[in-house]
């Protein structure tokens, strides 16, 4: 039975499970660094992106999609089996104080500086630039006028730390109330059917935000988001003590796989097909409907692959899994102040992207031995 429900046992994961899960979680985070670099040559983001280069790929846009729409749904998933797990050791009280040490101060501290340090490499960007992205050049036009318009404050990056926190509330909310027992009905259903029926829970997610889904950056809770992503968390605290559940998926693997690549084929079209109206209307139900059949079965696809081939203690994944958090933190300003200064380069893209990436993990990964790995931080940020 899931621990969200009071009356569960308190059956521990094995060491191997908890090894995948916890490689998959840095994996997902990491990859973040690679998707938000990859943005920079994005002919579909170009006139959005801040650090849009002036060389583009399509193959960015086939990459870049497909992989934001499974990596923050796994995470959410690993993320609300790792949250089960501290309620079923520590109580709610031990998962409060610990979301408090590893999500909130964090936030709080990290926030303010990741705001000035990237609102600081955008105004030098601005300046000092010559061949600027669209977006430098309408915040020049913007500086320009008389009264230019100021940008509403945001969580940016940062927020799966904001919306992590918003979960562990609905926790301590359905625990309290007993949806826990609500959960562990619907997962004594067999999971073919469940990997069926998960598509129509999450596709109304989809259906409420446009296409390709933003990040829910607003100070204000989105409601799509949490429609969204709410369902991976609560998969993940179910599966908790449960891992076997997803057993007889094992032979969806590949088919699964392959389901995944063509419904990204069919999405991948209809993109092709919007114009740049589009952009601010809400997702078609076709396609919503595809974005959440990517999103469940993807995320299936990588706990299976995860419980595979990453179930075992390797050094180099579980030196990733203490770093990822701190890399994460970290990277957007690190990457957007690389980038800017790309901007007057002739690279082609690949060499760009392997330099930006390289040297911003370089960055995070030497400032983490330095300050995080043997000092107090590592209790909050490794």
């Amino acid at each position: 039975m899931s621990h969200l429900d009071p009356g569960a046992a308190t059956a521990a994961p094995t060491d191997a499970r908890i090894h995948a899960f916890d490689h998959l979680r840095a994996l997902a985070m990491l990859s973040g660094v690679l998707f938000h670099a990859a943005l920079a040559y994005s002919p579909l983001l170009h006139g959005f992106w801040p650090t849009a280069d002036r060389t583009q790929s399509a193959w960015i846009d086939a990459f870049a999609w497909c992989l934001h729409l499974v990596r923050m749904p796994l995470f959410f998933a690993v993320a609300g089996f790792f949250t089960a797990g501290l309620i079923a050791r520590r109580g709610m009280g031990g998962l409060l104080r610990n979301r408090v040490r590893r999500i909130l101060v964090p936030l709080l501290v990290a926030w303010p500086l990741v705001h000035l340090a990237t609102s600081a490499s955008t105004r030098w960007a601005v300046a000092e630039v010559a061949h600027p992205s669209p977006f430098l050049s309408m915040v020049r036009e913007w500086l320009a006028m008389p009264n230019p318009p100021a940008l509403p404050p945001s969580t940016g990056h940062l927020w799966f730390l904001y919306y992590l926190l918003l979960f562990t509330l609905l926790a301590w909310v359905g625990r309290t109330l007993g949806w826990g027992s609500g959960l562990a009905r619907a997962m004594r259903m067999p999971p073919q059917r469940f990997a069926l029926l998960i598509p129509l829970l999450v596709a109304p997610g989809f259906l409420l935000t446009t296409t390709p889904h933003p990040a829910p950056e607003s100070l204000f809770p989105q409601f799509w988001a949490l429609a969204l992503y709410g369902p991976f968390f609560a998969l993940g605290t179910a599966l908790h003590g449960r891992i076997d559940w997803l057993k007889p998926l094992h032979r969806w693997l590949w088919p699964a796989l392959f389901a995944c690549g063509l419904a990204y084929a069919i999405f991948l079209w209809q993109l092709s097909n919007f114009d740049a109206g589009d952009w601010s209307r809400h997702a078609p139900a076709s396609t919503a409907l595809l974005q959440a059949l990517i999103a469940t079965w993807g995320t299936l696809v990588c706990l299976l692959a995860g419980l595979r081939w990453l179930a075992r203690p390797r050094a180099w994944l579980g030196y990733l899994a203490r770093s990822a958090y701190w890399t994460y933190l970290l990277h957007l300003p690190l990457l957007f102040a690389l980038q800017y200064r790309m901007l007057e380069l002739e690279l082609a893209w690949p060499a760009g992207l392997l330099l930006s990436v390289g040297l911003t993990l370089a960055v995070c990964l030497t400032s983490y031995e330095l300050l995080v790995r043997r000092t107090r931080l590592r209790h909050w940020v490794g």
